[in-house]
C-alpha cells in the first residue's frame, strides 16, 4: 500500500505539473497570433462613421472590457482567476455571447458524434481481429491488408474520400454542416431527418480509421495468446476448443479495454478534423471559427477542454494500471 501510495503522488505530480504547463500555453499561444481582435470588432461596429474620435472610443471601451489593453502578466492572473470562477469571458467573434454559452451549444454535437463512432468502430474492428485471427486464411489474408491501409489513413484523407465520393460525386449525402442551412433547430421530423444525413460521412470517417486500427491490434493479441502454452497445454489436455477461446479472447480483451477507456476520455479532442472538414458544428468546427476569428478566449477554453480530457484520460489509465498489473505492483514494492 506504501508502494501504491509513491506511485499515485508521483503520478498526481506529473499530472499537475503537465496541467499547469498547458494551462500557461493555452493562455499564451493563442495570444501571439498576429494581428488585434478588438480593432476587427470595431471595425463591424463601426461601419458607416466618420468621426475618428467616435471610433477611438468605441475601441478604448472594447479593449477595457476584454482586457486587451492591459500586460500580458495582468491579463494571465486576470484569466486565472476568471476560470477558476468558471467564467471564460465574452467571445470576440460572437460578442456579446459568452464563451461558456458557445462551448455549450457544440460540445454536445461532438459527444453525440464521437461516443458512438468509437463504441461501433471498437466493436467491429475487435469482432474482424478476433475473427481474422481464430479463423485465418483467407479471410485473413483479406482483412488484414484491408485494416492496415486503413489504419494508417490520416482522419481528414479518410473525411474527403467519403465527401468526394458519395457527396460530390454521387450527391447521397451533404457536403457540410450539422442540418441543413435553411432550417431551424426544432423537434420536427424534417429537421431530424436532415440532422441525420448530415451526421453520416463525419459518423463513418471516424468509424472506419477506428476498425481498421482495432482489428489489427485485436489480431496481433489474439495470435500470441492462441499459441501461448497455456492453450497447448489446455487443448493437450483435451480442454474443448470453446471453453479455451473463451479464456483466450477474456485475456486478449483486457488491453483492448482499456484502449476504449482512452479513447473515451480523449473523445472531446478526437472528432476536430472530421468535424472541420465537414463544417460540422461542434468544438472542432468552433475552434476554427476561433482561429479565423483570432477569438482569444474561445480557443484557450476550447484548447483547454481537450487538454483536461487527455489528461485526466492518461491519468486514470495510469492509476488503473498501477492497481490492475502486477509488474507495476512489483515495481511498488521494490
Amino acid at each position: 500500500m506504501k508502494g501504491y501510495r509513491k506511485y499515485f503522488l508521483n503520478k498526481l505530480g506529473w499530472f499537475l505539473v503537465t496541467f499547469v504547463f498547458a494551462f500557461i500555453l493555452n493562455f499564451t499561444l493563442p495570444r501571439l497570433m498576429p494581428g488585434d481582435p478588438v480593432a476587427a470588432i470595431v471595425s463591424r461596429l463601426a461601419q458607416g462613421m466618420s468621426n475618428a474620435t467616435g471610433v477611438q472610443a468605441i475601441y478604448q471601451q472594447y479593449a477595457d472590457l476584454f482586457g486587451t489593453n492591459k500586460p500580458i502578466i495582468e491579463q494571465f492572473f486576470l484569466y486565472v482567476r476568471n476560470v477558476a470562477q468558471g467564467n471564460f469571458g465574452f467571445s470576440f467573434s460572437q460578442y456579446p455571447r459568452p464563451v461558456a454559452d458557445v462551448l455549450a451549444s457544440s460540445i454536445w454535437w461532438t459527444v453525440c458524434l464521437q461516443f458512438p463512432a468509437i463504441i461501433v468502430g471498437w466493436l467491429i474492428g475487435n469482432t474482424l481481429g478476433a475473427l481474422a485471427a481464430y479463423l485465418r486464411g483467407g479471410f485473413d489474408k483479406v482483412l488484414m491488408p484491408i485494416s492496415i491501409f486503413v489504419s494508417n489513413l490520416p482522419q481528414f484523407g479518410m473525411a474527403i474520400i467519403l465527401l468526394v465520393v458519395f457527396s460530390i460525386t454521387l450527391k447521397w449525402f451533404p457536403v457540410a454542416g450539422g442540418y441543413g442551412f435553411d432550417l431551424m433547430p426544432s423537434f420536427s421530423w424534417e429537421f431530424i431527418w436532415s440532422v441525420i444525413k448530415h451526421y453520416q460521412l463525419p459518423f463513418f470517417s471516424i468509424v472506419l480509421i477506428a476498425i481498421g486500427g482495432q482489428a489489427i491490434g485485436m489480431r496481433s493479441m489474439s495470435i500470441y495468446e492462441l499459441n501461448a502454452d497455456y492453450v497447448k497445454y489446455a487443448r493437450f489436455l483435451g480442454i474443448k476448443d470453446r471453453k479455451i477461446i473463451g479464456y483466450v479472447f477474456r485475456n486478449v480483451m483486457l488491453p483492448q479495454i482499456t484502449g476504449l477507456a482512452l479513447s473515451l476520455g480523449t473523445m472531446i479532442g478526437g472528432a476536430l478534423v472530421a468535424e472541420i472538414v465537414f463544417s460540422y458544428p461542434g468544438l472542432g468546427y468552433t475552434l476554427l471559427n476561433g482561429i479565423s476569428g483570432q477569438d482569444y478566449p474561445l480557443i484557450s477554453a476550447s484548447t483547454m477542454i481537450v487538454t483536461v480530457m487527455v489528461l485526466v484520460a492518461n491519468f486514470v489509465i495510469e492509476i488503473l494500471y498501477g492497481l490492475i498489473d502486477p509488474r507495476i505492483k512489483a515495481a511498488q514494492a521494490d
